[in-house]
């Protein structure tokens, strides 16, 4: 029997990477791969809407058929850019390539820069991000599972897992923008009107659907829908990499879980590092449900 990846984080330029899923190398070569126009990529910190976008995405072009994804799992419909064989392959890979991806805009293929392409950036609010990241690594076997919340608050603010800093990341790509073709959506936004986000994707993407397929869209990329569909809840991801007994990986998909997580102390904290490291990018968040019952 073959042994176990021996999974850790390292860093490369920056950035934490997980070793035996990422490879510094392949990455460091995708950054000059060339860009087609018919390219998609939608990019996330991790923990804020990735699987949701990547069912959006594989229906979408389906036109709302669910039959037509059925086949396989939807990270495969839409696969992760930055996962070993993924980048290795990317460059002889048939159009449309469309890919998601954790990567930080220093890391991305150059040719975005030059308006070709297309990018899906979805954010969603920090202090959620914190928690539902938290429980993912007690899942995910390729992360190292924290002793308490405490401590993964405290690796979280510092940026020493998966992806980083939160802020940098979603600063690189924002400040940014205007030099790519740019989407910019929030993971609240979507939970507030999913069909006017799908709308707005569809717009963006140039794609042409009818109001039905509209709606076959919006009702099976909804969280209830998501979480029974096999294709896109990861529960047939292998055991060597999620511990299913642990958790499941969709596991509430609403907004202010945090308040049921952090302390006063730490909530004020984390306030005034966010009120620091944002002051200079134009953009609001939701915080909690109730704020979206308003306009739903």
């Amino acid at each position: 029997m073959a042994d176990a990846p021996d999974f850790y984080l390292y860093q490369h330029k920056g950035f934490y990477l997980i070793s035996g899923i990422h490879s510094a190398e392949e990455l460091d070569k995708l950054k000059d791969c060339e860009i087609r126009d018919t390219d998609i990529f939608t990019i996330t910190y991790p923990k804020s809407g990735t699987i949701w976008m990547q069912q959006i995405l594989s229906l979408i072009d389906a036109k709302g058929d669910l039959s037509v994804t059925d086949k396989q799992m939807t990270s495969e419909q839409v696969p992760w850019l930055e996962l070993t064989e993924s980048t290795k392959n990317f460059a002889s890979m048939p159009s449309p390539r469309v890919r998601v991806s954790h990567l930080p805009y220093y890391l991305a293929p150059l040719g975005l820069r030059q308006k070709k392409g297309k990018v899906i950036y979805v954010a969603r609010n920090p202090k959620d991000v914190l928690v539902s990241y938290y429980h993912f690594h007690k899942v995910a076997v390729m992360l190292e599972t924290p002793k308490d919340f405490n401590e993964f608050f405290d690796k979280f603010m510092e940026g020493r897992v998966c992806g980083s800093c939160w802020f940098d990341h979603i600063a690189g790509w924002y400040t940014h923008k205007d030099e790519m073709n740019f989407l910019y959506l929030t993971y609240e936004e979507m939970i507030q009107d999913l069909k006017a986000a799908v709308l707005k994707i569809c717009s963006f993407l140039g794609k042409q659907l009818d109001e039905q397929q509209i709606d076959s869209v919006v009702k099976h990329c909804t969280f209830k829908q998501m979480k029974t569909n096999p294709n896109a809840n990861y529960e047939s991801v292998s055991q060597s990499l999620l511990n299913h007994k642990e958790g499941a990986f969709m596991r509430k998909g609403t907004v202010g879980d945090w308040k049921n997580h952090l302390t006063v102390a730490q909530n004020e904290m984390f306030d005034q590092v966010f009120q620091e490291r944002m002051r200079d990018l134009p953009l609001k968040f939701v915080w909690d449900i109730s704020e979206l019952k308003t306009c739903s």
